[in-house]
C-alpha cells in the first residue's frame, strides 16, 4: 500500500519540464494527431493507450522515421500474441543508426573505455566506413538476410561495428558476453545456427587477462552451420587457422548499402536467463526495435545530438541492445569493457566522469554496493555533467533513492526502470517531467496499457498484482527461435490471461500513477493467502550492514503447512548469533509486516545468481523441494553452480529429518 500524500524526493522544475523533448512532441502531436495538449503525461499516455495507431504513427513522422516502402496501416491484426505492425512497410535498422553520420561526421559516435579509464573516441564518420566495408565482407561471404552472426564479444565498439554490419545486410544478429563458458554460450548459439561468428581471443576484467582461444575452439568444432570465423585479438594473439582478422575486412572505405527490409523482419535474438532449461531464444524485429527505441531513448530518457549515454552492460544483456540504439537518436553511447568495481568500488562513476556522460545507467545492486562500501560519487567526482541516474536489473530500493539524492545531487533525476529482454525496452520507469517519488518507478511508459490484476483478471490500483500488458507493443517478440507452432511462446506469456501479456513481475501501480515492482510472481511468497514480493524483504533485510545478500524462498509443505526460510550471505567478520536473527526479524516486521517474518534464518557461502546477474530464486526452491540439482537448474545458466550445492545438501538434510 501506499502512503497517501508523501512528498516527492525531486521534482523537476518548470525550464526542465520545458525543454524536455516529451514536451515538445506532446505539443506537436497535439497540432497534428489530436494528442490532449493539457494536462501533462497522464493525458498524454492515456491517449498513447486509447488511441494507439495514432500514437505510433506519430512516433514514426516525429523521429522521421525512413520507411523505403509505405506501411499500408499502423496495426494489421492487433491480437496477441501475434499482432502486425506497419504491414507493408520495409526500412533498415542500421540505416537510421548512422544517420548523424551526415551532420556529424567528425564528431564521435562511440567512447570506449576499459579499465584504464582512458576514453578513446570513433567518429560517426568511422563508425559508418568500417559498418560499410564490414557490412561488404560479410555479403561476399555469403551472408544473406535472414541468416544468422554471432558474436563472442565484450563491450567494445568491434561489438556495435558487427551488429550495425549485420543488421545493414539484413541478417540476424546474436551474442554473448566472453565470460559465459563454451556449454552457456553453446546453450544459446546452436538453437540458432549462426554462419559467421565474431571473437576475441580473450577479455581483461579486474585488473587480470581472461584467455578464451580455448572456448573459441570448441563453438567452432559444435557449430557446425559456422561458414567464416572473425578473430578479434583484444590480447594480441595471431588469428587462428582458418579464422579471418578484423582488420582485413574493416579497411576498406565502402559506403554501406543497407538491404530494405519489411518492418517485421529479425533484427537480432536475446536470450532468456536459462535456469530452468534452454533459454528461450527470443526473436525481435527491426522496425519493432526502431520505433520503441526511438520512443524510449528520445522521449523517455530525453537523449539526443550532444548526449552521451553511458550504461554499465555486457554484450549478454539486453541492456547493451539498448545502449547501441542510444545512436538511433544521435547520442554518443559510452562503451566500458571491464570490471564495475575496478580498480575501486567507484569505477563507473570515474568512468561517467571521465567520458562527460548527460545519462548514466546501472544496476540497482552497483547502487546499493556503493552504498555499503561507503563510496562518495559526489566528493570524489565531477559528475556535473550528469541529469539523470537510471536503474534497472532489479528493484531500486528506498535507501538507493535516497543515497543518489545525498550522494550525487540533491536535483538529480533518479529513473528506476522496468521492462524485460522479452521486449528489450521498459513497461514503466523514466519520464523527465514528472515528480520522483522514494521507491517508485515513474510511470507506465507511452503505448503502454500497463496493469496491475488479481487471479480474476480484475484491475487492481494501491494494490499488488500481476504485471500485466492488455495492448500490442511493437519491440514484442515475433516469435521464438524453434517454436513453430509458437506454443512455447504462447505459454511464456499469454497463459494465464488469454491475450494478455503476463509478464511475471508482481506490481502496485499507485493512484498517482507511479509504479511499485515487488519481484518475480513465478517464485511467489504466499503466507496465509496473502502474496507478498521478495523484493521487499530484500530491500529490508540488505539495510543491516552484517547482511551482503539474502535469498527468501517459499515452499508448499506435503502437510498443508508452509516454511519460508531467509538465507543470508554475511559480510566479512559478522557473525549469525541470537542478535542478528533478533534484529533481522524485527527490522522485516516493523518495515514490512508480521507475516513476511521468515520461519528460519540460515547462513549461506553465497546467492546464486543468473550469468547477468540476477538472484535464482525458482531453482533454489525446486532443489528444497527435492528435485535433482541437474533437473532444477541449467548449469550453464548459474554463475556459481556450487553455491547451488549447499541448497541440495540442505534439502536432503530436511528430508532425512523429516523422515525421522
Amino acid at each position: 500500500m501506499t502512503t497517501a500524500n508523501p512528498s516527492p524526493l525531486w521534482q523537476p522544475d518548470p525550464q526542465r519540464i520545458a525543454q524536455a523533448r516529451i514536451t515538445t512532441f506532446q505539443a506537436w502531436a497535439a497540432e497534428h494527431h489530436g494528442a490532449p495538449a493539457e494536462g501533462g503525461y497522464p493525458a498524454l499516455h492515456r491517449w498513447s493507450v486509447d488511441e494507439l495507431e495514432t500514437f505510433w504513427r506519430a512516433v514514426t513522422e516525429w523521429f522521421d522515421v525512413r520507411f523505403s516502402t509505405p506501411f499500408t496501416r499502423v496495426l494489421g491484426d492487433r491480437a496477441m500474441p501475434g499482432a502486425q505492425w506497419f504491414p507493408g512497410a520495409t526500412l533498415n535498422y542500421a540505416e537510421h543508426a548512422l544517420r548523424a553520420a551526415a551532420t556529424r561526421a567528425d564528431e564521435p559516435a562511440l567512447l570506449h573505455v576499459d579499465e584504464t579509464h582512458e576514453p578513446r573516441p570513433v567518429t560517426w564518420a568511422e563508425l559508418r566506413r568500417q559498418v560499410g566495408s564490414l557490412a561488404a565482407e560479410l555479403r561476399a561471404l555469403g551472408v544473406r538476410p535472414g541468416d544468422r552472426v554471432s558474436g563472442y564479444l565484450p563491450n567494445i565498439p568491434q561489438a556495435a561495428v558487427a551488429l550495425l554490419a549485420t543488421a545493414a545486410v539484413g541478417a540476424v544478429w546474436t551474442s554473448c558476453a566472453p565470460d559465459f563458458g563454451a556449454r552457456s554460450v553453446l546453450d544459446r548459439f546452436q538453437q540458432v545456427e549462426p554462419v559467421v561468428l565474431f571473437t576475441v581471443d580473450g577479455y581483461r576484467y579486474g585488473g587480470k587477462e581472461h584467455d578464451r582461444r580455448a572456448v573459441v575452439a570448441e563453438l567452432r568444432r559444435e557449430l557446425p552451420s559456422l561458414r567464416a570465423v572473425v578473430h578479434i585479438p583484444l590480447l594480441g594473439t595471431e588469428p587462428p587457422e582458418g579464422a579471418l582478422e578484423w582488420s582485413a575486412l574493416t579497411g576498406a572505405d565502402t559506403e554501406p548499402v543497407f538491404e530494405q527490409v519489411p518492418f517485421d523482419h529479425p533484427l537480432w535474438v536475446l536470450y532468456s536467463s536459462g535456469t530452468t532449461g534452454l533459454p528461450k531464444a527470443i526473436v525481435q524485429s527491426q522496425g519493432g526495435i526502431l520505433v520503441e527505441h526511438l520512443k524510449q531513448l528520445g522521449l523517455h530518457s530525453d537523449l539526443g545530438p550532444g548526449d552521451r549515454f553511458f550504461w554499465y552492460t555486457s554484450t549478454g544483456w539486453m541492456m547493451w541492445n539498448f545502449l547501441v540504439s542510444g545512436l538511433l537518436v544521435g547520442a554518443t553511447i559510452v562503451l566500458y569493457d571491464g570490471s564495475p568495481g575496478h580498480p575501486e568500488p567507484g569505477a563507473q562513476w570515474r568512468v561517467a566522469e571521465r567520458t562527460g556522460a548527460t545519462f548514466f545507467g546501472t544496476s540497482a545492486a552497483y547502487v546499493m554496493a556503493c552504498r555499503k562500501n561507503d563510496v562518495h560519487p559526489a566528493r570524489d567526482y565531477d559528475l556535473s555533467r550528469i541529469r539523470c541516474v537510471a536503474t534497472t536489473g532489479s528493484p531500486l530500493p528506498p535507501d538507493g533513492f535516497r543515497w543518489l539524492h545525498d550522494e550525487v545531487r540533491a536535483d538529480l533525476w533518479i529513473a528506476s526502470v522496468s521492462g524485460g529482454t522479452d521486449v528489450c525496452s521498459c513497461f514503466a520507469g523514466a519520464v523527465p517531467t514528472l515528480p520522483v517519488y522514494t521507491g517508485e518507478l515513474q510511470a507506465a511508459c507511452l503505448g503502454t496499457d500497463l496493469q496491475s490484476w488479481d487471479p480474476a483478471g480484475k484491475p487492481l490500483t494501491d494494490e499488488v498484482g500481476e504485471l500485466v500488458v492488455t495492448n500490442p507493443m511493437p519491440s514484442m517478440p515475433i516469435r521464438f527461435w524453434n517454436d513453430p507452432d509458437g506454443s512455447r511462446y504462447h505459454d511464456s506469456y499469454f497463459a494465464m490471461y488469454p491475450g494478455v501479456w503476463r509478464h511475471g513481475d508482481w506490481i502496485t501501480l499507485t493512484s498517482r500513477g507511479s509504479v511499485i515492482i515487488h519481484g518475480r510472481s513465478d517464485s511467489t511468497l504466499n503466507r496465509q493467502g496473502v502474496r507478498m514480493g521478495s523484493a521487499d524483504i530484500y530491500e529490508a533485510v540488505e539495510r543491516l550492514p552484517e547482511i551482503k545478500e539474502s535469498l527468501v524462498i517459499g515452499l508448499e509443505q506435503p502437510d498443508g503447512g508452509y516454511w519460508m526460510p531467509l538465507f543470508v550471505h554475511l559480510t566479512p567478520g559478522a557473525v549469525l548469533d541470537e542478535d542478528l536473527v533478533t534484529r533481522i526479524k524485527r527490522t522485516i516486521r516493523e518495515q514490512l509486516s508480521p507475516r513476511h517474518v521468515p520461519d528460519e534464518i540460515i547462513e549461506v557461502p553465497g546467492v546464486p545468481h543468473t550469468l547477468t546477474g540476477k538472484r535464482i530464486e525458482v531453482p533454489v526452491k525446486r532443489l528444497l523441494q527435492g528435485t535433482p540439482l541437474d533437473k532444477a537448474v541449467n548449469p550453464g545458466s548459474v554463475d556459481d553452480l556450487d553455491l547451488l550445492r549447499f541448497y541440495e545438501d540442505l534439502a536432503r538434510t530436511r528430508a532425512r529429518r523429516t523422515r525421522a
